[in-house]
């Protein structure tokens, strides 16, 4: 079985990268996760992984006539296979973004899940690849009015490739959020994952290089991201099949 879920946002700066990690780590209780920094430009999950020695990386998989193998770029940590991405302006300019199918799709064929930790704007086609390639999206919004409409265009975007919301997690949460989640049910696809609150658990994490779930397992904040973990649902998938889906995939235009 396998399902790729894109984590995406409209914006930068709503904890995008530590989701992506506390999902994958309250995942990886049940699953095989396997966690890919899709962010070519603006990466930064290596940091939050403790991964910012690492020898090679997306970007290498991503450059043409390289002798690389996915498993070269591929870390065993915290429970997880990490793909970290590295944060070289040279390495990025190299990339080639059409090559992450390629890689998406030998990942997707010895896991269950694929998280795709996205960049968080729409302007180019390393940012929407990941969108279009992944099964769902969940999106990641601060329970604000403009942070819903940014993440409304990200699941507009999303849904005219035929990728589906799972939900939409709010972050960063520092008072009632009770409004701006009911407009969300209405808006989104799919139903609020959860409110993670405000939390200096997070910060010192990210300070650690630790994903939040390691590095605070008791926090709030961790029990909000292990229910937003539960009530994804993975569904079953053929990895053969995800596999060929990625290869084919097209290769959208800046919208």
């Amino acid at each position: 079985m396998v399902e790729a879920f894109a984590v995406a946002s409209g914006k930068g700066g709503t904890g995008k990268t530590t989701s992506t990690l506390a999902l994958g780590m309250a995942l990886a209780a049940d699953h095989d996760v396997t966690v890919v920094d899709a962010d070519t430009g603006m990466a930064n999950l290596l940091f939050h992984a403790g991964l910012d020695d690492a020898a090679v990386t997306l970007h290498d998989l991503l450059v043409e006539g390289t002798a690389t193998d996915v498993n070269e770029a591929t870390y065993e940590r915290f429970g997880l296979s990490v793909v970290p991405c590295g944060t070289s302006l040279a390495g990025f300019e190299a990339a080639e973004p059409e090559r992450l199918r390629d890689v998406v799709a030998e990942l997707a064929r010895d896991t269950d899940v694929l998280l795709l930790d996205s960049p968080a704007a729409l302007g180019s086609k390393s940012a929407v690849l990941p969108v279009v390639l992944a099964d769902r999206v969940v999106v990641v919004v601060e329970p604000t009015i403009p942070a819903l409409s940014d993440g409304l265009k990200v699941q507009e975007y999303a849904r005219s490739y035929g990728t589906e919301t799972a939900g939409v997690l709010f972050n960063k949460v520092r008072g009632g959020a009770d409004d701006v989640a009911a407009q969300a049910e209405r808006h989104f696809g799919g139903s609020v994952l959860a409110n993670v609150p405000e939390s200096d658990a997070v910060r010192a994490a990210r300070r650690a290089g630790e994903p939040l779930i390691a590095h605070a397992p008791e926090s709030e904040a961790a029990a909000r991201y292990r229910r937003a973990a539960d009530r994804l649902d993975v569904r079953d998938g053929d990895g053969d099949a995800v596999a060929d889906r990625f290869r084919s995939a097209v290769v959208p235009d800046t919208p």
